[in-house]
Parts: structure tokens; C-alpha cells; sequence
């Protein structure tokens, strides 16, 4: 039975994961914070990602075929401003340094692992390219971009340097029903259900023309065992290549439970920290490499979602 790690398990990712990865017949730990989740292997340490000790601990006892490092810190843009000595910390801690943990841990224990790391769209941060590709010039203009940046850096170097086979997928947005409530999609969702039972009158939101590539989790996640299971790691775009606005996610929505969403939602640029550049990905590499295509539309991602908050719809 193969054994794969899921890093970040609390996480939409890390639970997509254990679940995906359970029906494929893996035995699975899950590590998140200050929990241990496991499918049919025998381990109850918790661990901790920014101990060296523990991490290596857990490569040396379980020499697992796979780790997915999902484990992040992300501040999104309508979150409140914090300081930005405290957030590179916390930033580098969970999506760099915790990281080198497990590469090194791999190299010096567990050479044969196979490493997923996520890293994000935003490492183009401000670009001239209508659609972005591997071989598009990095750009990060935020702490979470520029870490996830030297997270995909830092997999490159264990990558050429040792010959590992360690991964990078480059996620665009992408949503499910385990979307945390303070992500645009799921506050979208939540709110036209509430307004639709009556017990909300209004959602606000910062910007309806800003525009999202976005994708469905379980693909994306489909995606990065992909990746793992072909001959040579490397660095692939996760993306749907099709952009909608924020203003196409509302409509569908409001449409579906056949609410006039003009009525009811209302504009607030205050609500954003900083503004967004558009990015769409190109994922012509990982559908030719590995198969890959998304298996639903968005306007059907929209209804698997609102069915899912709502199972009488």
C-alpha cells in the first residue's frame, strides 16, 4: 500500500486530499495544526511543520511515497491589514522554512519521496502577459507571492541539485465547499442563500468588475497526483485558462435561485486592502503531460457549490 502525507490537512486542499487520496487506496497522515488526521496507517504524533525534529521524525519512520505540502499562510485582500513584519515571519515559517523541513528531511532520510509543493498564481504579481505560462517572468507584489515565490525556488534547488522528484504546481483560484467563509466564492454562496431564506437583505463586496481564473478544487487537487505520478518532476500550471469577474460569479448565482441579484448586492471599495492584477493561467503543459483537463464548467462549479450548502435545491 502506498503512504502519502497531506501537509496542511485542515486546509480545502488537505482535506480534498485525504479524501481523493483514501479512494485510491493510500494509506494517508494528515498533518495540520495541532492535529493528526490518519486512513489506515499507524501514526498519532502530532506534528509540528516548523520543528526540523518532528519532521524529520515522521520521513525517517514512514518513508512515504508521497507528501503534498499544501500548508500555507495567506492573507487575502479583504482580510484587515497586519503588520508586515509579523506576516513575512509567519509567511516564511509555513511556506518556505516548514518546507525545507520536508525537502531536507527527504534528502537525508527518504530519498525516493515524491514532494507536491503549491505554489500560487500570484508569483506573476504584476505582469504584462495576458496569459500566464511556465515560462512567464516571475513578478510577486505581495508577502504571500513572493514567499510562495522561494517556496517554488527552494523545490527547484532539492530538484537539480539532488535529482529529487519534487513537484510545483502554480494554483489559480480555486473553490469548493470547504472554502472558508472569508474567500470571496463562499461569501458569495452563503449570502444569496441567506438572502434567498430571508435572514440577510444585502451582500457587499469589494470589487464586481475584478476578474479570477477560477477553478474547482477537486480538479486541482486530481491535478497534483498527476503530477506525482509521471516519470520526471517539474513545474506545471493549474489553471482553467478562462477568466470570469466577480460581477459573472454574483449573476450565476443570484440566477440559479432565481433572485434579481441587482437587488441585492451592493459595491464597496473600501472592503479591499490592495487591488489585483488579472491573471489567467495557460495549463497546456499539465494537459499534455499528464492528461489533465478540469471536469466541470464554471457555471457548473457555481451549482455544485450551492447544492452543496443547500441539499433542497
Amino acid at each position: 500500500m502506498k503512504v502519502a502525507v497531506v501537509v496542511g490537512c485542515n486546509g480545502q486542499d488537505g482535506r480534498i486530499a485525504i479524501e481523493f487520496l483514501s479512494q485510491k487506496g493510500y494509506g494517508v497522515v494528515g498533518i495540520g495544526k495541532g492535529v493528526v488526521r490518519t486512513v489506515e496507517v499507524s501514526w498519532q504524533k502530532i506534528i509540528d511543520v516548523t520543528n526540523t525534529n518532528d519532521v524529520f521524525e515522521l520521513l525517517a519512520t514512514l518513508r512515504p511515497q508521497e507528501v503534498y505540502y499544501f500548508a500555507a499562510f495567506h492573507h487575502s485582500s479583504e482580510d484587515e491589514q497586519i503588520d508586515n513584519l509579523a506576516l513575512f515571519k509567519q509567511s516564511y515559517e509555513i511556506n518556505v522554512l516548514s518546507l525545507l523541513n520536508f525537502l531536507e528531511g527527504m534528502r537525508q532520510f527518504s530519498p525516493a519521496t515524491r514532494l507536491f509543493y503549491a505554489a500560487s498564481s500570484l508569483i506573476f504579481g504584476e505582469t504584462n502577459s495576458d496569459l500566464q505560462d511556465e515560462s512567464t517572468p516571475f513578478n510577486p507584489t505581495t508577502i504571500y507571492g513572493i514567499t510562495k515565490l522561494d517556496g517554488l525556488m527552494i523545490c527547484r534547488f532539492y530538484r537539480t541539485n539532488y535529482k529529487m522528484f519534487v513537484a510545483t504546481g502554480i494554483f489559480y483560484n480555486h473553490e469548493s465547499h470547504y472554502r472558508l467563509t472569508k474567500f470571496i466564492s463562499k461569501k458569495i454562496i452563503n449570502s444569496a442563500l441567506a438572502i434567498k431564506s430571508g435572514k440577510q437583505d444585502k451582500l457587499v463586496v469589494g470589487d464586481l468588475n475584478a476578474e479570477i481564473d477560477w477553478g474547482y478544487a477537486p480538479d486541482y487537487v486530481e491535478a497534483a497526483y498527476r503530477i506525482l505520478n509521471i516519470e520526471s518532476s517539474d513545474e506545471f500550471v493549474i489553471a482553467t485558462g478562462i477568466k470570469h469577474s466577480v460581477r459573472d460569479f454574483v449573476k450565476m448565482t443570484f440566477e440559479y435561485l432565481n433572485l434579481n441579484w441587482q437587488n441585492h448586492v451592493e459595491e464597496n471599495p473600501h472592503l479591499l486592502q490592495r487591488k489585483r492584477t488579472v491573471l489567467v493561467g495557460n495549463p497546456h503543459k499539465l494537459m499534455n503531460t499528464t492528461g489533465w483537463k478540469p471536469s466541470v464548467s464554471f457555471e457548473e462549479m457555481i451549482k455544485i457549490l450551492l447544492i452543496h450548502e443547500d441539499t433542497q435545491l
